[in-house]
């Protein structure tokens, strides 16, 4: 299974459940997740998408730690298997 499958896999699911999974692309700032995930409420997240058993470089990992420093939910997420439970995680007050 490649990340392109998880990653399209992350997005239809996402869509099932009222929400959006926009691709997070910032300039000048290399690092930051994959994608931005916007759910009814006002409820949003982070997510790095990896293949199976990969893991998230140096760089990715303090970026992810930034983010939730500020507050911000950050996942990684590496096998469709996980997606539902992190929607869960996201929508849950």
């Amino acid at each position: 299974m490649r990340e392109k499958y998880v990653e399209q896999r992350l997005i239809k699911a996402v869509r099932r459940s009222g929400g959006l999974a926009l691709k997070f692309v910032s300039p000048g700032f290399n690092g930051v997740p994959d994608r931005l995930l916007l759910f009814t409420g006002g409820r949003a997240a982070f997510c790095e998408v990896k293949a199976p058993g990969q893991k998230p470089r140096p760089l990715q990992v303090h970026r992810m730690e930034q983010l939730r420093r500020l507050g911000f939910k950050v996942f990684v997420i590496d096998d469709v298997n996980q997606i539902g439970g992190m929607i869960d995680e996201i929508c849950s007050p």
